[in-house]
């Protein structure tokens, strides 16, 4: 755990990692793309919780936004740190699928 600007985050502190780019695809999967320059695979299906229930509705789930290098939906009620989504997907390489 650590705390920036008096907010308290889950995991561990990784430098200064933003998303900069987002695309849903299917199965709730999404292509994401970090300040790091790598794209990676994240499964919003493994996020669990009452507060990404709202996910399963795919016209939510379909219109994520960034804010500061966070990915938002539902007008920023719901949001995961750019640090867990790395640790928690896998790296994506263009030849892998077409999205």
């Amino acid at each position: 755990m650590y705390i920036v600007n008096d907010i308290c985050y889950a995991g561990e502190w990784e430098d200064d990692i933003k998303v900069t780019a987002v695309k849903p695809l299917r199965g709730g999967m999404m292509l994401v793309t970090f300040s790091t320059g790598e794209k990676r695979l994240f499964d919003t299906t493994k996020l669990e919780g009452a507060a990404f229930a709202p996910l399963s509705d795919e016209k939510i789930f379909n219109n994520p936004s960034l804010f500061h290098g966070v990915i938002t939906w539902n007008n920023g009620e719901i949001d995961i740190a750019p640090e867990a989504v790395y640790r928690e997907s896998f790296a994506y390489h263009d030849k892998d699928i077409t999205v």
